[in-house]
Formats: structure tokens, C-alpha cells, sequence
């Protein structure tokens, strides 16, 4: 658990005592504020949004309340800043994201993710999910006959997919399709997607 100074308020001392370590190494003062920041900016290797109490519960004497106006207030800040990014909050938390007007931006350094980098089977799990979803795991093995944990994790990573953690039942997450998916596919909902009935001859 970390403990945190609060802003603005330095203990007393020499300068030098105050902004370097014993071996010169700058000291950053630490509160709610720039905890929750660097938790969020971190995230976690799934890419899944953090609760406001699980952030509070990496700091002492700190509320989800108290981090949910932390929150409040840095996109209060990035907002007046003009930043490209923001703190974007779901049902399952918080995650901090890139403004969508800065999309063209992200697109233009990775290189759109494109059809044809996507394995077949990897496609096959997008697929399940973009009809499926909300699809839990255990839905998209029996459907897929295999284990698809790690092609999944793949496709989150490119942001296609989204874990969710639903509010009656965190400890039963699902996957849905993103808005990444949405362009990738020029589908402006997943309504469009193709139906069996397309499919069927005269």
C-alpha cells in the first residue's frame, strides 16, 4: 500500500533536503491526485478500466469517493491544458484513453491495424464476439472448440476488443467489440453487421 503526502503542503528543511534524495535523486511529492494519475496512466496488461476502489485501495486513508474527484479534477486539468488524452469512466472504472480527435494521429504513428494482419484465427474470434457479445471466455471456447484466452488478449491489445466487468457480476467479465472495430470494418454500429439471411441464394 503507498502512503502519499499531501500536495502543497512540503515538511519543513534545507532545499536541498526538500528536492533531492540522499544520492541527489529528486523527490516528487505524492497525493491522491498524482497516485490515481500514474496507476491510471499505467493501466494493466488487459488493458481493463480500474475501480475507483481499487485505486483507493493502493493508498492509505483514501476513499473511492476521494478518487473518483481526483479523477474529476485531472480531466478538469487536461481540459483546460488542451492534453490529447483524458480519463474516459464505464461501469467496470476508470481508463485513461486518447481523445478521439487525436485518432489520426495514433493511426498515422502504429499504422492502422488492417484485415490482413489479423490470423484466421483470431478473425474467427472477433467474429464470435461481434455476434456473440457480450461473450464471456468459457462462451467463446465451446463455441470455437479450443482455447482462445491469448488471441483474445492479442485482439484487446489492438483495441478491438473490450473487457467488461459487469456491476451485478464483476467476477463474470464479457467481451464486446470497440469503436476501433466499428472503423476497421466501416460499420458506423454493429447493426450493420451481415446477417445469415444475407447470405441465402434467390
Amino acid at each position: 500500500m503507498l502512503g502519499h503526502k499531501s500536495l502543497g503542503h512540503k515538511p519543513a528543511g534545507k532545499r536541498g533536503d526538500d528536492e533531492t534524495g540522499s544520492e541527489g535523486t529528486r523527490e516528487v511529492e505524492t497525493g491522491t491526485r498524482s497516485i490515481t494519475e500514474a496507476l491510471l496512466f499505467v493501466g494493466n496488461p488487459e488493458n481493463e478500466p480500474l475501480s475507483a476502489s481499487d485505486v483507493a485501495a493502493t493508498m492509505r486513508d483514501v476513499s473511492a469517493e476521494e478518487v473518483a474527484h481526483a479523477v474529476a479534477e485531472l480531466n478538469a486539468d487536461y481540459e483546460e491544458l488542451g492534453a490529447p488524452y483524458t480519463i474516459a469512466e464505464s461501469a467496470a472504472g476508470f481508463r485513461m484513453i486518447l481523445r478521439e480527435e487525436f485518432g489520426a494521429v495514433r493511426d498515422k504513428f502504429h499504422g492502422k491495424v488492417r484485415q490482413g494482419k489479423l490470423s484466421p484465427a483470431a478473425m474467427e474470434v472477433l467474429s464470435v464476439v461481434a455476434y456473440r457479445q457480450p461473450a464471456r471466455i468459457d462462451a467463446i471456447d465451446a463455441l470455437r472448440g479450443g482455447k482462445s484466452q491469448s488471441l483474445v488478449s492479442g485482439l484487446v491489445r489492438r483495441g478491438l476488443l473490450r473487457l467488461e466487468r459487469p456491476s451485478d457480476d464483476p467476477k463474470l467479465p464479457h467481451y464486446v467489440t470497440t469503436d476501433q472495430f466499428l472503423r476497421l470494418f466501416r460499420l458506423t454500429s454493429i447493426d450493420q453487421l451481415p446477417q445469415a439471411e444475407e447470405f441465402d441464394g434467390p
